[in-house]
């Protein structure tokens, strides 16, 4: 029987490797595709280093895509040619980080006389370096080129690790640290170019099956980002939103799904965590509505929310696709507030009652702005919103270009809630903290502390700030004097609703009382 001599250069491994003998029956390209995306991502904490390509433009890097905080779950239908008995089927295009456990296979033709008895998941993909590998032991010859001089060297292979070295049919040895090309007599059996499912199938009936295959895979995820235009109303406190929402899915599975029909899961989903996996925060909900059919479709689906867009999409491997959540919602009003919360820090429970006089009395001078507004219909909205990143813009009248305020992560919103986003500080309003006052009766089990604060505001106009302070030194406190009015939000908390005038101020005190 005569030999092939077959010439190998790096870039025609994939090519040769392809003319592989095929299986007893292979899956055929009538397929239809539907994918359920979960995500794990923190709202705008997806790192921009997953969007790029892997070094070199090719290859599998395990490490970089078990970072992508998320996973789904393929559905996918196909034609298939089964013989009748026992045979071989071999499965091929599914996800490269496919979980192997999670398979299901099911024969929609004839599913009570098909039965899978084993399954193989193969992943194990030509490349050069696995093609020398199968060649230790073996005579091969290499090529390199010299000039315009290429010369070749015929002789057994006795290692591919960092370099291959030879031994000639005269008992020559050569260490080659560089060629250009390698031939070997024949192609190696056992190579495959695509991650391939082989299952063991007995079946009843010959001939056509539609099967249904379904997994898990790692390595794809979504979140939602949102785009908020701000116009000022006609005083400092108040104005309009147009909101604008788009879902971004990064598909980095190692496979692509043409035409699939997609769909996004919103709700805490309970997994069993593997030990050391990079993101283990629990499920995020996600959540996306759009009323045009082509957009996506929101349903209660057991305790979580289920949002079916309304087309198929195409999501190549290795990309990032924005699909929008819904149409831009316009003149959404909205409330700007601002907040100053004069201790530094935040303060935990205390075990006993906190008696240092100087304890707590640094001060913060940043007041907090935020822009506040519901989520209902009547404001133009009235939607779920999934957790996600959001930016706020607003125009220059002088130019009508956008300029960016801020931004903040949302929680996820049902429709009818309040969405509170922190932009930054404001400059021209500023607030100081002090202790005017303290005593402590350690024999009585009391003490009194005075607090005065000042808000000064350098605009030419009036604003309204929330002054909020935590009662932190002990659980049973009393406000015995006040020169403000206050609202107690908690156990621990208390709101003063204060208007500050356009370039004045106002000094705001109280006295506090504990027991125990």
């Amino acid at each position: 029987m005569n030999r092939r001599s077959l010439p190998i250069k790096p870039w025609l491994v994939l090519l040769i490797a392809a003319c592989a003998a095929p299986s007893m029956a292979e899956s055929s390209t009538d397929s239809s595709t539907a994918l359920t995306i979960y995500s794990t991502a923190r709202p705008g904490a997806v790192p921009a280093d997953l969007y790029r390509p892997l070094p070199g433009g090719s290859g599998f890097n395990m490490s970089q895509y078990n970072r992508i905080p998320g996973y789904a779950v393929v559905k996918d239908e196909r034609e298939l040619e089964l013989v009748r008995g026992r045979g071989e089927l071999r499965f091929v295009d599914v996800a490269a980080l496919i979980d192997p456990t999670t398979v299901r296979f099911k024969s929609l033709t004839d599913p009570d006389g098909t039965q899978v008895l084993e399954q193989n998941y193969q992943f194990d993909l030509v490349s050069q370096q696995k093609l020398v590998e199968r060649y230790v032991d073996r005579e091969i010859t290499v090529e390199q080129t010299r000039g315009e001089r290429v010369e070749q060297f015929t002789g057994r292979l006795l290692s591919a690790a960092g370099g291959l070295i030879l031994e000639g049919r005269d008992g020559e040895i050569r260490a080659l640290s560089g060629w250009s090309g390698i031939r070997f007599p024949e192609l190696p059996g056992g190579l495959i170019t695509r991650p391939t499912l082989v299952w063991d199938v007995v079946a009843e009936r010959a001939g056509a099956h539609r099967a249904r295959v379904s997994y898990q895979t790692q390595g794809i995820t979504w979140w939602a980002d949102y785009n908020l235009v701000f116009e000022p109303g006609k005083d400092a406190n108040s104005g309009r939103l147009d909101v604008g929402a788009w879902v971004s899915i990064l598909n980095r599975s190692g496979a692509g799904y043409h035409e699939a029909k997609l769909k996004l899961i919103a709700g805490d989903v309970q997994r069993a965590q593997e030990q050391g996996v990079v993101y283990a925060d629990r499920m995020r909900k996600m959540a996306v509505s759009m009323a045009e059919a082509t957009g996506f479709e929101e349903k209660a689906f057991f305790e979580y929310h289920l949002y079916t867009l309304g087309r198929p999409t195409t999501l190549p491997d290795s990309s990032t696709k924005q699909i929008e959540l819904f149409e831009a919602a316009r003149g959404v009003p909205a409330e700007k507030v601002l907040v100053y919360y004069g201790l530094p820090g935040t303060w935990g429970v205390f075990p006993n009652p906190v008696t240092d006089r100087n304890f707590g009395t640094e001060s913060n001078k940043k007041i907090d702005v935020y822009l506040r507004f519901r989520n209902e219909e009547s404001a133009g909205l009235g939607v779920p919103l999934p957790a996600g990143r959001i930016r706020v813009n607003q125009i220059d009248p002088a130019d009508g270009s956008l300029e960016f305020i801020g931004e903040d992560v949302i929680d996820h919103t049902p429709k009818n809630e309040e969405v509170l986003i922190r932009l930054g500080s404001a400059f021209d309003v500023v607030g100081e903290r002090k202790q005017a006052d303290f005593r402590v009766d350690t024999s009585r089990n009391w003490m009194e502390e005075v607090i005065e604060i000042e808000l000064r505001n350098h605009k030419e106009e009036p604003v309204d700030v929330i002054v909020k302070e935590n009662l932190f030194r002990w659980v049973n406190w009393e406000i015995v004097e006040s020169s403000h009015d206050w609202d107690k939000l908690d156990a621990r908390t208390i709101h003063f609703p204060i208007e500050v005038p356009a370039g004045g101020e106002v000094k705001l005190s109280y006295r506090v009382r504990y027991t125990w």
